[in-house]
């Protein structure tokens, strides 16, 4: 499928808020930044995906701070990615020309500059003339700390103490209080350089000309390229797959091995409700998905990167009553992820409150264990044997899971309204004992197999004694109701059931007529199953296409493709997903989110298969 490059009307003032789906993706596997159709960064959090934000104009169009670019006369813009990278490009078509801003953080150069954070702006007019402007509003710590600006030439310091940034130039630059300006005219071929460095111990401010930032173009090409080049697949919807890996590499910290669920906070999954959260760190859940995900696509680095992570920092024994794992991390392995609202923020469209930091991590979800031993099963089989001490880890968490199993929880949804009985954490809590069995069986390795069997062999009864309803003829949320919910595709997927079982063909056929519209499918019926928040949401993307992927392994291919084929209509003109999808096919929650993505490539490769 091609995607549409997407095309805006910048006349004017234009809106206060972007749709959230208005937006590119730039970053460095530290940190990203949001670039508008508009040109507008309009989120940046500088040096981490979880560091105090920069610019949050997309939480606060008055107090969240920007970096403006753009044709300073009416104009349409058009984005696209440089072909094979994370290279954003947004043009700006006038009367009188056209004209490209191409955004990128470096990568791929000397490791000094990484501790630079550099992000480049490189304005290019490719035909006629074109005036532009530029203002650049840093408003630190999501708007709380004050700054002061100190001008030296080509070079702007804005200073929030202990924290600094440069910006420099190859236009004039002015002050405007706080704020720096620039209003420059291009002609055909000319040029213009912006580029804002983190300035620490041992960083200094360093002018960007046009040399230096065509040389950084080229490296971080190159290195975009030569990641994706690593890529196995071959199938029929190429470009998605290779944009939606792109994606999860953006959502990766290098230096530790972690994988964000989305790097962006409170993006609403109702516009004006509560439903706003931050998704700035590693879910347990989420990031063990990705690493399936990738290595499908042979991408075994990434994987290696996150047992490593595991290893290190998530590893089994703290003793806790919520389980011997937590289901999220801060990218860095810290376990104190408080929970706060910034109430000076008004939220993106007036959805409030914005929140950082999240209460969730201190949930117990025992779908983790499930997801987490599934991919460490997958990457023993496909990159790598694990070593000793890391299967005597799985150990210990099966061991715990043994113990566990039948317990109530809040489930995978991190519902608010007390814990259940869940379906969904009682079929991960099989896989995660049945993967175990299956490695220790493989390889010979050390186990209890007559105990995990037998409890491999208990989950499995409960499941089909007390998680199937008659009423509904169909496998149901939580044991004792009759609530339908979507996780319950995940079924034949993990090889619990066979996926032309007559229970499970049951479930699917309910599961089609009262959570799907057009493709597109909804989690649960938050009136029907309380989760303890106000408001509705929109469908969720992950579950659509775990929708697409159930039916392929039910046999309906011809359904499978007409409905992954329009999921890929709701992507933005990009190829990228936020959490959900709105009524009116809007993108709804955070931006972009992995498990999505991850989602699209899983049903990608399967479909590609049954198809031939």
């Amino acid at each position: 499928m091609g995607v549409d490059a997407g095309d805006r009307d910048v006349s004017g003032a234009g809106p206060r808020y972007l749709p959230i789906s208005d937006h590119g993706l730039i970053g460095d596997l530290r940190s990203v930044a949001l670039v508008g159709m508009n040109g507008t960064i309009d989120w940046y959090c500088c040096s981490a995906f979880d560091a105090p934000s920069i610019f949050a104009a997309i939480l606060d169009a008055e107090r969240g701070g920007a970096f403006e670019l753009a044709a300073a006369v009416p104009a349409h813009t058009k984005q696209f990615y440089f072909p094979d990278t994370n290279v954003l490009i947004t043009r700006f078509f006038t009367e009188d020309g056209v004209g490209e801003v191409q955004d990128f953080m470096p990568v791929g150069g000397e490791a000094a500059d990484a501790e630079r954070h550099r992000l480049i702006r490189r304005v290019v007019c490719v035909r006629g003339t074109i005036p532009f402007r530029a203002r650049v509003a840093p408003r630190f710590d999501y708007g709380t700390r004050p700054h002061t600006l100190r001008m030296t030439g080509d070079t702007a310091v804005f200073d929030a103490d202990g924290l600094a940034l440069a910006l420099t130039a190859t236009v004039p630059l002015s002050a405007e209080g706080p704020d720096v300006r620039a209003e420059f005219k291009l002609a055909g071929g000319e040029s213009a350089v912006f580029a804002l460095d983190r300035l620490d111990a041992g960083v200094t401010p360093r002018a960007c000309p046009r040399a230096e930032a065509e040389a950084q173009f080229a490296t971080t090409v190159a290195y975009w390229r030569s990641w994706l080049s690593a890529s196995t697949y071959r199938g029929r919807w190429r470009e998605m797959v290779h944009r939606s890996a792109l994606t999860l590499k953006l959502l990766t910290y290098a230096p530790t091995g972690a994988i964000v669920a989305a790097p962006t906070t409170s993006l609403p999954e109702q516009v004006g409700g509560e439903r706003n959260w931050d998704y700035r760190y590693l879910w347990v859940r989420d990031a063990a998905f990705c690493v399936y995900a990738l290595l499908r696509l042979g991408f075994s680095g990434e994987a290696e990167a996150f047992m490593k992570f595991v290893t290190r920092h998530i590893s089994p024994g703290d003793g806790k009553q919520s389980g011997p794992l937590q289901i999220m991390y801060g990218i860095d392995g810290r376990t104190e992820l408080p929970e706060t609202e910034l109430a000076h923020l008004e939220g993106h469209l007036g959805s409030a409150p914005v929140r950082i930091g999240n209460a969730a991590a201190d949930q117990l979800q025992l779908d983790i264990y499930g997801a987490l031993i599934d991919s460490i099963y997958l990457y023993d089989k496909w990159a790598e044997p694990i070593s000793s001490g890391q299967w005597d880890d799985v150990c210990a968490l099966v061991d715990w899971v043994c113990a566990h199993w039948d317990q109530p929880d809040e489930g995978i949804w991190e519902t608010r309204g007390g814990r259940k009985n869940f379906l969904y954490s009682r079929l991960m809590c099989w896989v995660a004992i049945e993967r175990a069995v299956r490695m220790a069986n493989r390889r010979g390795l050390p186990a209890d197999l007559n105990r995990w069997s037998g409890c491999r062999d208990a989950v499995y009864r409960r499941i089909m004694s007390h998680g199937w309803s008659p009423t509904r003829q169909a496998f149901v949320q939580y044991e004792g109701g009759d609530v339908l919910d979507a996780s319950v595709l995940m079924m034949p997927m993990t090889k619990f059931i066979a996926p032309t079982d007559p229970k499970w063909l049951s479930t699917l056929d309910a599961l089609t007529e009262e959570l799907v519209s057009d493709s597109l499918v909804y989690r649960y019926d938050p009136v029907a199953s309380p989760d303890g928040l106000r408001g509705a949401e929109g469908t969720f993307s992950i579950c659509s296409f775990w929708y697409v992927e159930a039916m392929v392994l039910s046999g309906r291919v011809d359904e499978a493709r007409l409905a992954f084929e329009k999921m890929l209509t709701y992507a933005n003109h990009l190829g990228l997903y936020a959490e959900e999808i709105s009524r009116t096919g809007e993108q709804q929650g955070n931006f972009p989110q992995a498990f999505t993505h991850l989602a699209l490539i899983s049903a990608a490769f399967h479909l590609d298969r049954a198809l031939g």
